[in-house]
């Protein structure tokens, strides 16, 4: 009696694995890089769809093409995002804290007199 063990040997095993595995990695590549060009504001339509037909027809070549040429761009937005904090260079966010201390900035200047000045606090702390 002949079973399927006898047919497939193992080094064929093997080979079927080291083969599904870099499809896989293609596959994946492929998938990264065309959520990375989706996920950028600075590229314009025609560009996308350019990068989409190379890495669609070419996929190896295409993926390493555009991760050499262009995978810097817009990195600080997409990872400070995801990592849920500021660009280093975005403009900063005002707090209570900031908005009070600027009306008191103005209040010692004599830009706005101690009622306005306590309308703003109120109107920051709640």
């Amino acid at each position: 009696m002949i079973t399927a063990a006898d047919d497939y040997p193992l080094a064929d095993v093997l080979w079927t694995f080291v083969i599904f595995f870099c499809l896989m990695t293609v596959f994946w590549l492929v998938v990264t890089v065309l959520a990375h060009v989706f996920r950028r504001r600075d590229l314009s339509g025609w560009a996308k769809a350019g990068w989409v037909v190379l890495v669609l027809v070419l996929p190896v070549l295409g993926s390493l093409a555009y991760l050499v040429t262009q995978a810097r761009a817009g990195d600080l937005d997409r990872s400070a995002a995801l990592a849920g904090r500021p660009r280093p260079d975005a403009p900063r966010a005002y707090t209570a804290v900031d908005e009070i201390a600027r009306a008191k900035e103005l209040l010692d200047g004599g830009a706005i007199t101690e009622q306005e000045f306590e309308q703003l606090k109120r109107r920051v702390l709640v």
